[in-house]
């Protein structure tokens, strides 16, 4: 049997990239997980080889590829705080944009071709229509988005200059945990839903802020596609085989196909929690769209994607256990 090739994972110890290394490993792949802290976590790169660096310094990652056989990355290793990129545009292009030419310059010096980038559903900005298909206008409404955005176009000519095999993978809400319950989100500022609502069960929230309940909505919360992060991590490794069987490079939704509203989130984290969710309405955020859901007919028909953690409970019930389990571990310091 044929030894799998190695992987780098740049950003390998966060939440998605975390997820992603640990079944690259189940599955047989060597891994190299390269990453700062900055938002990771060194206990889950509990598999591979573990590096610290960054990917502004581009001699750090030279050395990776010089020491190793590098066939593919997965690069996760970004910043994705909506406002924060607002506010501080530059430190989003820098690390979003500029490391990342650091490290396709790397791979074009050692003629590595395969490249999975972790994109997002930001790229498409306000959506004109519902569900969003990867033919959907990309017009992002923040430097987040416009930093993904800016790398899908350097990949789409890198492509076409260099040969660089890609798949760019369009999340929209990753949520939930690892089964297992050895890894999931961790994150410090928290700002998603999931997680926030978690926290009042668990008494670290007093409540949880409804961000406008006038939406044209069935119960007039927003509506947001939430994508377990299991199903995200296998959705990855399909992209992988598929760059690696020598096919076409590809832009691809990672959605559920489907929508819950802030409400209906709420009260499944009631449910599943079997505890008191104090809610606390607020006015509406600016910019927020009333419905944000992607249609993932492309990847099911492409790769042969099938989700198995599809309903809010199953999503909610592993998130809420990975969240008792990181309350009660010594390394939680709070959010």
């Amino acid at each position: 049997m044929t030894d799998k090739p190695l992987v780098l994972v740049a950003g390998g110890a966060g939440y998605i990239g975390s997820h992603v290394n640990k079944d690259l490993n189940l599955k047989g792949y060597k891994t190299i997980v390269f990453d700062n802290l900055v938002y990771g976590h060194r206990e889950h790169a509990k598999w591979g080889e573990f590096v610290f660096g960054c990917l502004s310094d581009i001699e750090k990652i030279r050395a990776v590829f010089k020491l190793h056989n590098v066939t593919a990355v997965m690069h996760f290793a970004a910043f994705a705080y909506v406002g924060e990129s607002v506010s501080d545009p530059q430190k989003y292009y820098i690390n979003n944009v500029q490391n990342t030419l650091n490290l396709l310059k790397v791979m074009q010096e050692n003629n590595v071709e395969n490249f999975i980038f972790s994109s997002t559903c930001a790229t498409y900005g306000n959506p004109v229509e519902i569900p969003i298909t990867e033919k959907h206008p990309q017009n992002p409404v923040n430097p987040y988005g416009e930093s993904k955005l800016m790398v899908e176009k350097i990949l789409r000519d890198y492509n076409h200059a260099y040969g660089l095999n890609y798949v760019s993978l369009r999340y929209f809400n990753a949520a939930g945990a690892d089964p297992d319950c050895e890894i999931g989100e961790w994150h410090d500022p928290e700002t998603h839903l999931i997680p926030l609502v978690l926290d009042v069960a668990m008494g670290k929230r007093e409540c949880i802020k409804i961000f406008g309940t006038d939406y044209a909505t069935t119960d007039g919360t927003c509506i947001r596609d939430y994508i377990h992060v299991k199903d995200l991590a296998t959705a990855h490794i399909l992209a992988l085989e598929h760059l690696l069987n020598g096919k076409e490079s590809l832009c691809l939704n990672l959605g559920n196909g489907k929508g819950f509203s802030v409400r209906e989130v709420i009260e499944m984290v009631a449910a599943v929690t079997q505890k008191n969710i104090k809610m606390l309405e607020s006015d509406r955020r600016q910019g927020d769209p009333p419905v944000l859901i992607g249609s993932s007919e492309k990847i099911r028909a492409v790769l042969e994607w099938k989700p198995t953690y599809c309903d809010l409970t199953a999503i909610i019930s592993t998130a809420w256990e990975w969240h008792r389990k990181l309350n009660n571990s010594c390394n939680y310091s709070g959010r």
